[in-house]
């Protein structure tokens, strides 16, 4: 990995935005909060170059459901930000990392991982309901996530729908695969412990379900406690593209056990279970108050 990706203190990240206290506030009170020109139009561009990238050449953390295709495609990568320079100036420069910090009120930020989400024209099947929590080897409420349109979308072209201050209920569900149970990528959630999530699309009215219309550079930042899902894209002509960056608060501790993403393990780290993920290599400090 080049020296330059290796420094966790860089600095301040250039600013595009603040949130204002009534996106904080929103934050707290629902879990997640839309939060329009999060960055600039150029982090857009950026960003979108490397989706392309990505789908034509895709990482070995890559999860494609129709290779190639330019239509029914449901396709993301991840933990991209130590090899690809630009994803590790979007994570450092953007200035997500205060966003997210402002959205948890938080001192300090360190960085968990990226994430390209994609889903071309026709794409029918949807992201299933659930929480983030429960799938990462983490613990703590000032976990969040930034999930940044790169394309026009609505809620019917999967746009995220979220369950309205779900991450207030203390609930922790069990994660499911999202290809189904015999997704073999996703054999690690088999020791998953905590209970089902509820079957929100059975009876959407009995959940107090909230969705954003977004454009390129709109973010939703979302409580890794709050549930969420979303639709297929059912646009005939128009892809669905979105970055999203997870991040870790105050309150955040490593907890590595049976049933979470095996991506990052006890051994790449050099904290211990329950303390704080102070591991400037893996999980670098980019924000602090």
């Amino acid at each position: 990995m080049p020296d330059t990706f290796c420094n966790a203190n860089v600095g301040r990240p250039t600013i595009e935005r603040d949130l204002t206290q009534a996106e904080r506030q929103a934050f707290a009170e629902n879990g997640v909060v839309l939060v329009p020109k999060a960055v600039s139009a150029a982090w857009v561009s950026r960003m979108t170059a490397v989706v392309d990238q990505q789908l034509a050449a895709p990482s070995k953390w890559s999860n494609d459901a129709n290779p190639g295709a330019a239509t029914d495609r449901n396709f993301t990568d991840r933990y991209l930000w130590r090899e690809n320079a630009e994803i590790n100036a979007f994570i450092r420069e953007s200035g997500c990392a205060k966003l997210a910090a402002q959205a948890m009120d938080s001192q300090s930020v360190r960085f968990y991982f990226d994430h390209l989400l994609v889903k071309e024209p026709g794409t029918a099947g949807p992201t299933p309901w659930h929480q983030d929590i429960p799938y990462w080897p983490f613990m703590g409420k000032q976990i969040c996530s930034i999930w940044l349109a790169l394309t026009s979308c609505t809620v019917e072209n999967s746009a995220l729908e979220f369950v309205r201050a779900s991450h207030l209920d203390g609930k922790y569900y069990a994660p499911e695969a999202f290809n189904g149970p015999d997704d073999a990528s996703a054999s690690w959630m088999a020791k998953a412990t905590g209970e089902k999530c509820p079957d929100i699309e059975a009876d959407r009215s009995a959940f107090d379900i909230v969705g954003y219309d977004v454009v390129p550079g709109d973010a939703l930042i979302f409580s890794a406690w709050t549930i969420h899902g979303a639709r297929g894209n059912a646009s005939v002509s128009s892809r669905r593209a979105a970055i999203s960056t997870r991040w870790l608060g105050d309150d955040a501790v490593w907890y590595p056990h049976d049933g979470t993403d095996p991506t990052v393990k006890a051994e790449d780290v050099s904290v211990a279970p329950g303390d704080p993920p102070a591991d400037d290599t893996v999980f670098p400090e980019l924000w602090q108050a």
